[in-house]
């Protein structure tokens, strides 16, 4: 957490600090200027208000004096003017400097927790919503922004008010000044203990925020899906529980710092009368000058406001906290992948492919392959077919390398998966999948995606070469055109040719393409074809399909079946031998290609 926004360091797969105190210290570490500068401006414009109140005290002592010159009364009057002049410029300092602190900060704490969650595997994002996700590092942000208001505004000033009253207090006399500290240091201590003891409430409430969010995104992200099946009552009913419990856990967390509110407004009571009481009985005895009561007086009740201040935020920063200790929790830990201390760039030399003895099982036990070998030669194209839960798609994650085998070697042009930095192994590998991702950008952007220093000459070019030019020209701003949320602007074999020309505007030397027709019609499925032949030469290709007829020009086919292979040979040969895979393509080539059988293939 030391470097700066940009610093390479922070893209460490190391978890994050498991807790806030020390997640947020880091921070105070990398803006170390401006945390210091904005805890002395506070301090500085504190000491000067209470300050102000003994100043206020020699001006009445000046004025109450019965025999005193009444120009003796200018010079107190001159530093009162000084002090509160003081006071104002350095409390509009702190909240200049206070401005261009919590802004940076949450500029960096953002970013900082997307690079950390960008590093977690495919499979985490599987298991929490995305809107959830991007929420909470909306929050954490948000909360410590709070924080540092908190105790910019509403901890430290009290603090400083304490400390200065005590010592005013004790010129005047010191057994006030004993009470005071004592009554207050008891509130806080009452109130602070109260605050602790609602943690768990603030925490659920952060919990359920976040949960009632990811379920309104994943609703609107998924409309279509709603209106298609007439389920906007459902949804809405499933939402109204949600926002219910939501609500719950609200109501919750507010009654609890009502409750802590009531609490300290009957010591405010007790404490207030006392020291007035006192104060006047005092001066009623003689032993205390009008200035005294007056500076007693007005520091009382600077004192009282400042603790109920002090208390409400110290329990506000429970809830602070505890947002920011679930976000911890959730985006935190340490990512399942991650490069290696001493990981080099990979240097492509062809695009050889092995696996070797490679076992591996998902978290939830689920075994694919045990000890599992293929070995594809650089520029050669190889189909992978067999049915579904073969392994085929865990082979092309593990190339990918989204998951590291428990045993065994991913290799690529001779070097280990781990020994590389997980960006150069990607950047020399294309995917083409069978649903497109496409961001609500211009179809250009969309396309340089593949290459973002690409020209837009380049960028056009590979349109042309994927066959999608002339549909892009033809959209109502051309590449200008925003494509909607996913692409969904668009046709389906559109995205897929979109998908094409940026991975020819990559020209990565191995292509993965993972069922990247199945989803389309005859007609789309030959226009893509077009498209993936131009992509394809010259290349490693490794083609997880559902079609057969799409491997026809392969130079090898290998057939998996239960994380094993079972054929493996050219198409022709595989064809003269009748087994596995003839018994596939005949199924599909008597009409079943369109049907179930067929996508048992795939």
């Amino acid at each position: 957490m030391s470097g700066g926004p940009g610093d390479p360091s922070l893209w460490s797969s190391d978890p994050l600090p498991g807790r806030p105190a020390a997640f947020l210290w880091g921070y105070i570490r990398r803006w170390p200027a401006h945390f210091g500068g904005l805890l002395a401006l506070v301090v500085g414009a504190a000491a000067c208000a209470v300050a102000v109140q003994y100043g206020m005290k020699l001006l009445v002592d000046a004025m109450a004096a019965p025999d005193t010159d009444r120009s003796s009364v200018w010079s107190p009057l001159l530093l009162f003017i000084v002090l509160i002049g003081a006071e104002n410029a350095l409390w509009r300092s702190a909240g200049w400097l206070a401005c261009r602190t919590v802004v940076g900060v949450g500029v960096d704490i953002r970013l900082d927790l997307f690079r950390h969650l960008t590093g977690h595997p495919v499979h985490y994002f599987a298991e929490h919503f995305s809107g959830a996700l991007g929420n909470r590092i909306t929050q954490t942000a948000g909360a410590v922004g709070a924080l540092t208001n908190t105790i910019t505004w509403n901890i430290l000033p009290p603090c400083i008010d304490f400390i200065g009253a005590v010592i005013v207090l004790s010129t005047i006399q010191w057994q006030m000044a004993a009470a005071l500290a004592l009554f207050v240091l008891v509130v806080a201590g009452v109130i602070g203990g109260v605050g602790v003891r609602g943690r768990p409430r603030h925490r659920a409430y952060s919990d359920q925020a976040a949960q009632a969010g990811g379920e309104l995104v994943d609703v609107v992200s998924n409309m279509w899906a709603v209106k298609a099946f007439s389920a906007r009552a459902i949804e809405a009913e499933r939402l109204e529980s949600k926002f219910g419990r939501e609500a719950k856990a609200q109501r919750g967390s507010w009654l609890y710092l009502e409750k802590t509110r009531m609490l300290h407004d009957a010591f405010l009571w007790v404490m207030a009368g006392g020291m007035l009481s006192w104060a006047v009985w005092q001066w009623t005895q003689g032993r205390i000058t009008p200035g005294d009561v007056v500076v007693v007086t007005t520091l009382t009740f600077r004192i009282l406001h400042g603790s109920r201040d002090l208390a409400f935020a110290l329990v506000g920063t429970t809830q602070q906290f505890g947002m920011i200790a679930e976000t911890l929790r959730v985006i935190g830990p340490r990512h399942a992948v991650a490069d290696a201390p001493d990981a080099r760039p990979l240097v492509p030399l062809g695009g050889a492919i092995d696996f070797e003895a490679v076992s591996f099982a998902y978290p939830d036990g689920r075994r694919v392959f045990r000890a599992f070998s293929l070995h594809v030669p650089a520029g050669q194209r190889v189909g992978v077919v067999g049915p579904s839960g073969a392994g085929k798609s865990t082979l092309v994650g593990l190339l990918q390398r989204l998951d590291d085998p428990q045993a065994g070697r991913v290799l690529i042009d001779g070097q280990e998966l781990t020994a590389v930095t997980q960006d150069s192994l990607r950047a020399a590998i294309a995917v083409v999948p069978q649903e497109i991702v496409l961001f609500h950008r211009s179809v250009l952007e969309n396309i340089r995606y593949g290459r973002p220093d690409a020209t837009d000459e380049e960028v056009m070019e590979a349109a042309h070469a994927a066959r999608c030019d002339d549909f892009i020209r033809a959209l109502p701003e051309g590449y200008g055109t925003l494509v909607g949320e996913r692409g969904i602007k668009l046709s389906g074999g559109q995205r897929q040719r979109i998908g094409i020309a940026r991975a020819i505007l990559k020209d990565a030397p191995i292509i993965v393409l993972d069922e990247a027709t199945s989803a389309l019609d005859s007609h789309s499925e030959a226009e893509v074809q077009q498209a993936l032949e131009r992509l394809i030469h010259g290349r490693t290709v490794l083609a997880v399909a559902h079609r057969l007829s799409t491997l026809g020009g392969f130079d090898r086919i290998v057939v998996m079946a239960d994380g094993r292979i079972v054929e493996d040979g050219p198409p022709s040969e595989l064809h003269a031998r009748g087994g596995a895979f003839h018994a596939l393509w005949r199924m599909q080539a008597h009409g079943l290609g369109g049907g179930p059988a067929a996508r048992q293939t795939g």
